[in-house]
């Protein structure tokens, strides 16, 4: 990225945290403040504060500390963050986080779990009266919305899956577009603006059980192999003994818990290294948006 490009994320980083300051509890004066980051997980960065600020909360509480919480509608700005020093901890997509170790070398230590299994999928939805026998062969020429360069389900995965397994090029392939957030995908599909769009399951489910989507609305046309859950990570030279701390913390959550600290469906955490993403930094080297380390 250049200089501009990194001081443009890292300042709407700061904006979006402003807005989360209110999210830290009042605790007694002299403790530390830990600065805590999330993804674009939900439609909006505000839903996604108030979503993920009990987890936070918690883990702040746990480690006898305040907090600020800092939540972005980038998911690059948040390797911008981890290698300027603004953030402490964070929540991050697969790819965000391997995009972020790439440039920064921030480590991850645990693995989220979603109906206690730690992975999920990416998906192709469309519109429910397509009639698609073979994808994406029976799809050329029509509409397609892929999501943000930095996600994972959304533009990762289905284009690693174009170059690598369907041997097409996506934008001679479709009439494309990319950069929609999946909550915007879900919606141009359902209000017939496109065709098809990128998504991953656990959103789709997520946006039917809340009623922002109807059950019908969409039907999915391609689903892929597991994808490794949200990584929480911490920047590069985090002392050994903070990272045991949190492993700690987050592995004795129990699923009963989970229903009051995490979104529906999220059900605790598992111990995770670096290791536990390794498929998703190949597609990222073979689809040329980071290098493979020396």
């Amino acid at each position: 990225m250049t200089s501009n490009r990194r001081t443009i994320l890292a300042a709407g980083l700061a904006a979006a945290g402003t807005l989360a300051l209110g999210a830290a509890p009042a605790l007694a004066q002299g403790k530390r403040k830990l600065r805590f980051g999330v993804g674009p997980l939900l439609p909006t960065a505000e839903d996604t504060r108030k979503a993920y600020t009990p987890f936070f909360a918690h883990l702040a509480k746990e480690l006898n500390a305040d907090f600020e919480l800092f939540a972005t509608t980038d998911w690059a700005g948040m390797a911008v963050a981890m290698g300027s020093g603004q953030l402490d901890l964070a929540w991050m997509g697969p790819w965000g986080y391997i995009i972020a170790n790439n440039s920064t070398g921030c480590v991850a230590l645990a693995t989220v779990k979603y109906d206690e299994k730690p992975f999920y999928h990416a998906i192709v939805i469309g519109k429910p009266d397509l009639k698609v026998a073979k994808f994406p062969d029976d799809t050329r020429g029509l509409t397609m919305s892929f999501a943000d360069v930095g996600s994972t389900s959304g533009w990762l995965v289905p284009t690693w899956y174009a170059k690598e397994v369907w041997k097409i090029d996506p934008k001679a392939f479709w009439k494309y577009g990319e950069g929609a957030t999946h909550a915007a995908n879900e919606m141009a599909v359902q209000a017939g603006q496109a065709d098809m769009a990128t998504d991953f399951d656990r959103n789709r489910n997520a946006m039917i059980e809340s009623g922002k989507v109807k059950p019908n609305a969409n039907k999915i046309l391609w689903t892929s192999a597991p994808l490794p859950n949200d990584a929480i990570a911490v920047p590069k030279g985090t002392p050994q003994a903070f990272i045991d701390q949190v492993q700690k913390i987050l592995a004795s959550i129990t699923v009963e818990q989970a229903r009051t600290l995490l979104p529906p469906h999220y059900t605790g955490f598992v111990k995770a290294d670096h290791a536990a993403y390794e498929s998703i930094e190949k597609a990222g080297i073979a689809v040329g948006k980071i290098k493979r380390k020396s």
